[in-house]
């Protein structure tokens, strides 16, 4: 929607022509904006809270910064961008204002919210479960959350969990991270009175399946306040501890 057809839009609902309720749901399905290699979701936020999220892995740096300067354009003040690579984030950052995690490989174009409410912690099994609970971690902060991170508290030493009760049990979203057998989803689903959110990652020996095994344990956990996202997805598992986080934020 250009600023000509807004501010006509805007006239309607002023001159009581068309409701508000309407005019809310024209600007929810407004079209995307087309350039050429992808169609970029400028309402997005509108509908979902959250702009659109640019998945890095397979796009070209250029195709990257290209898509990011639109959505900026667009009147967001910021855009995550998942899986980037260091190339993609040099070519970003020579574009746009940019903060780049290479342990997490995820970038924040444009400028970062400063807001933080809540409380989302995260959780690994293993130091080797560092980077995608990285990706989790610094997805909620990006979308305004406050971020614990316990990890290397896997099930083989249960006291170094233990140890962290207080911010288990005080958490509004938990982002339980593990590979091997993932037992540690339902340790901490046991403990915790909040949703978990289990992230099976790669992390294993053969029989692990590249992740397979500690999906399906965590598919399949006694603890009842566990859901799953799909392996090595930390990015999913963030996001949808902030939508839990906030929710609860603002009931409260």
């Amino acid at each position: 929607m250009d600023e000509h057809s807004m501010r006509m839009l805007l006239e309607e609902v002023a001159a009581g022509r068309v409701t508000v309720e309407d005019a809310a749901l024209r600007l929810r399905m407004e079209p995307f904006e087309d350039i050429g290699f992808a169609k970029v979701d400028h309402h997005r936020g509108i509908r979902q809270g959250v702009p659109e999220v640019i998945f890095g892995a397979t796009k070209t740096p250029e195709q990257i910064a290209a898509i990011a300067e639109r959505i900026l354009a667009g009147g967001d003040g910021s855009v995550i961008i998942t899986r980037m690579s260091p190339e993609a984030a040099d070519e970003v950052s020579g574009r746009l204002p940019l903060r780049y995690d290479a342990v997490s490989r995820v970038g924040i174009a444009g400028k970062p919210t400063e807001e933080r409410v809540g409380k989302v912690t995260v959780i690994t099994a293993g130091t080797s479960d560092i980077p995608v609970a990285e990706e989790a971690a610094v997805t909620a902060e990006a979308l305004g959350n406050n971020v614990v991170r316990i990890y290397d508290a896997g099930v083989s030493g249960l006291h170094r969990l233990l140890s962290h009760s207080e911010d288990v049990m005080t958490s509004r979203a938990i982002v339980a991270v593990a590979g091997m057998e993932g037992a540690l989803a339902s340790v901490v689903g046991g403990m915790a009175s909040c949703p978990v959110i289990a992230v099976p990652t790669s992390v294993g020996y053969g029989a692990s399946f590249g992740g397979v095994a500690a999906l399906l344990a965590m598919l399949n956990s006694c603890a009842s306040g566990v859901s799953v996202v799909n392996i090595d997805n930390g990015f999913g598992a963030g996001y949808i501890a902030s939508l839990v986080n906030r929710s609860s934020s603002r009931a409260r």
